[in-house]
């Protein structure tokens, strides 16, 4: 039994203890400093009266089957931030790990990544641009963090921000002659990344209709109706496809984004909420029939010569535990979304890096990247709130 000695260590977690559950005034705490050799010599009590206490504010302190941590400190869950911090970020990268950690509750590194954003907006409005001048969809994924940080800061300099970002995609942005918005400049290509970058910033900007309309051109110019699966890029000029595949992480793509404007669409707009859940379906059920036993999928999903890839679960795995806690997927999918998660959880290595994923900075062999990280974390945080619904 190592003997009572009052510590730096002994000092720290005892603060850290009594601010957590906010057992004390500040005052008492000084008052208890004065005394702190007695302290100590009670402190495993107050351990045990700590995990009696928690569920009594509401905390949820079961263990879970799959990471094998109580719910509320989930160690997998922090290094995967840490690694996804340690990454060098584009825009689109930038714009999911802050969604990521919006979903998740870190506020304040949600208001850093936003700022950030803003450092590197372009004139006309695109945020996060520190790579080349071409991107028109991947700068819109800092959006809706950038307009959050503004909400939580009261800081009109970041709703500046967003409202330039919304102000390029609505009257700058290259577009098709039926309006629908172009990935990149030059290229005059449609690619299914934009599903998740444009809409759902438009959906929470109050634009929920424009939101609705790019989903239904991009579903018209991308979507395979035999397999209810979406090709990857069109090229408008030559009216073919550019890049004929379906990219299992491009399908991932789809189904996340619409699963985030389902959640934003304004209860006004039900019809458009069931048709784009229904859309969200169609493209899991495609999916589905290619997951593979372990519980992932090849990189392209018909093409089982073609490396097999994390990245697809996670998002997958995002979107059924959105959609089932959302009412608008029934409970059947659950199993497939927990077997994605299973699998998901067994690519984290000690360094919290999610491994095998489509991997950066060329996305055409396993390895790691921003996205992979972010996805992860959407992943718990989706989980999480199905679970405490």
């Amino acid at each position: 039994m190592r003997s009572i000695s009052l510590t730096f260590i002994d000092f720290y977690y005892f603060n850290r203890i009594f601010d957590k559950y906010k057992l004390v005034t500040p005052f008492d705490k000084m008052i208890c400093k004065k005394h702190f050799q007695s302290i100590l010599f009670s402190m495993a009590l107050l351990n045990l009266m700590v995990f009696v206490y928690a569920p009594l504010k509401g905390e949820n302190i079961k263990t879970d089957e799959i990471s094998g941590t109580r719910a509320e400190k989930n160690d997998t869950v922090q290094k995967v931030i840490y690694a996804m911090l340690s990454m060098q970020r584009r825009a689109w990268e930038q714009g999911v790990a802050s969604q990521a950690l919006l979903e998740l509750g870190e506020k304040e590194l949600v208001i850093l990544l936003a700022k950030d954003a803003v450092v590197n907006q372009k004139k006309d409005g695109r945020l996060g641009l520190n790579e080349g001048d071409r991107p028109v969809a991947d700068p819109a994924s800092n959006g809706e963090p950038v307009l959050q940080a503004a909400r939580f800061t009261g800081d009109n300099s970041l709703k500046l921000a967003a409202d330039r970002m919304l102000e390029f995609l609505l009257h700058k942005a290259p577009r098709t002659t039926d309006g629908i918005i172009y990935h990149n400049y030059i290229e005059n290509m449609i690619w299914v990344d934009a599903f998740y970058m444009l809409p759902p910033f438009l959906s929470i900007s109050g634009y929920p209709q424009e939101a609705v309309k790019q989903i239904e051109g991009y579903r018209k110019i991308l979507l395979n109706p035999e397999k209810n699966l979406y090709y990857h890029i069109w090229d408008q000029d030559r009216q073919k496809y550019e890049r004929k595949l379906f990219w299992s992480v491009g399908n991932g793509w789809a189904a996340a984004g619409m699963t985030r404007v389902v959640k934003s669409l304004p209860d006004s707009m039900i019809n458009e909420k069931k048709i784009i859940a229904g859309y969200i379906k169609e493209v899991l059920d495609g999916c589905l029939k290619y997951q593979r036993e372990d519980g992932l999928f090849h990189d392209i999903l018909d093409d089982p010569s073609t490396f097999v890839e994390t990245n697809t679960a996670q998002m997958l795995a995002y979107t059924i535990f959105r959609g089932v806690k959302g009412g608008w997927l029934d409970n059947s999918y659950l199993n497939y979304g927990l077997k994605m998660r299973k699998a998901a959880y067994s690519k984290v290595d000690s360094f919290g890096l999610v491994q095998g994923v489509c991997g950066a900075p060329n996305f055409n062999k396993p390895g790691t990247a921003t996205e992979g990280q972010a996805f992860f974390l959407l992943m718990e945080a989706a989980y999480r709130d199905m679970q405490n619904q």
